[in-house]
């Protein structure tokens, strides 16, 4: 069915206003079941705790209430969800557990009718879904999962991309780099993006391109996998990336010169550059991307935009070399290793602590 031209815009203001309806459906039914959960949690363990024997009381508890809700109820109450449900009160029923920083939209009254409502309950904010959660509560640091929860409801993760980030150890990349305050700081808002240096990961970690497979590749190889893979490689690289080209081409002097790519940075408002480099990092690729950078930064650069950030993703690098090539006030430009591959949680650690200098 055609619509008249007069009432296109009628319809898509509409259409907006009934997507916007039942997202907020969607989000309020997943908070509420989440909550539910909660309170469920928490009237088993408030349970438990007035039995004699309470590992055996809780394990014969549960199973008779799971026979119960079952058959009440259907599925979703097998003893090991009740098991999960009591371990997730455990992990949020201290209020500062829960960040501060996500929004509370979840109403205080929203389970007024149960009369075994606690006093501590209404102070928790549950914006993720119960999928979400049950990852989160698996992570002991109490820091690093508050982390991942703010950086999941900010960035909107699915569970598969919360997954992919706590395995490329996202928490422990940024946090290696930063004073106990800074850490706290991730903690408590996740990751702020105030100066260039906060946008920078070191290592960077690519395993989505399927490059393990391949014994040699090239740079080029290298530059057409991220593109073909480009949402994975915004994911990768952060908050507030937009891509703008790949192989921008600079000349002067009848020279020309050729960027691997170019994404623009919304937060910082900065274009930032990235070369590609296969192998270890030479002094001359630096001298490379400072020449970039100063291009970029007097001919590309428009008012009101900050100066240019230039990352060079490089196999491997010497510390030093990086240190004395650059002067000791830069803010513009970086060096950092990626991986193809994605080591071990344990591993992947270990490396870190060694990049830095630190011992396991």
């Amino acid at each position: 069915m055609s619509v008249d031209l007069t009432n296109e815009q009628l319809v898509k203001n509409i259409s907006a206003l009934l997507e916007n309806a039942r997202n907020k459906v969607v989000v309020a039914v997943n908070q509420t079941i989440v909550l539910t959960y909660f309170e469920i949690g928490r009237m088993i363990v408030e349970d438990e705790q007035n039995g004699e024997n309470r590992a055996e009381y809780g394990k014969t508890v549960l199973k008779d209430l799971s026979l119960h809700l079952t058959e009440k109820f259907g599925k979703g109450f097998s003893q090991r969800n009740l098991e999960q449900m009591r371990q997730f009160y455990l992990s949020y029923s201290i209020p500062q557990t829960v960040s501060a920083e996500l929004p509370n939209e979840i109403s205080s009254t929203v389970l007024t009718n149960s009369q075994n409502q606690i006093s501590h309950t209404p102070s928790a904010k549950f914006n993720l879904s119960w999928s979400h959660y049950l990852k989160l509560m698996r992570i002991k640091d109490n820091n690093e999962r508050k982390f991942y929860e703010i950086e999941s409801y900010k960035n909107n993760w699915s569970l598969r991309e919360l997954q992919r980030q706590y395995d490329s150890a996202l928490y422990t990349r940024l946090s290696l780099s930063k004073n106990k305050e800074e850490i706290l700081q991730l903690a408590e808002k996740g990751q702020i993006i105030e100066k260039p240096k906060d946008l920078i990961k070191d290592p960077y970690v690519l395993e989505f391109l399927g490059l393990s497979e391949k014994p040699n590749y090239s740079e080029g190889d290298l530059e057409s996998e991220l593109i073909d893979k480009l949402e994975h490689f915004l994911l990768e690289l952060g908050n507030g990336f937009t891509f703008v080209g790949r192989q921008q081409r600079i000349s002067f002097e009848e020279k020309h010169f050729y960027i691997d790519l170019v994404f623009y940075n919304r937060i910082l408002r900065c274009s930032v550059l990235i070369d590609l480099k296969i192998g270890e990092l030479k002094h001359q690729d630096i001298g490379q991307m400072q020449m970039y950078v100063n291009y970029f930064d007097r001919e590309r650069r428009i008012e009101g935009e900050n100066k240019t950030i230039g990352i060079i993703l490089c196999q491997d690098k010497s510390e030093a070399l990086v240190q004395y090539t650059l002067p000791e006030d830069n803010d513009q430009i970086f060096a950092s290793k990626y991986f193809t591959v994605l080591p071990s949680k344990e591993d992947f650690i270990n490396i870190l602590n060694s990049d830095n200098g630190k011992t396991s």
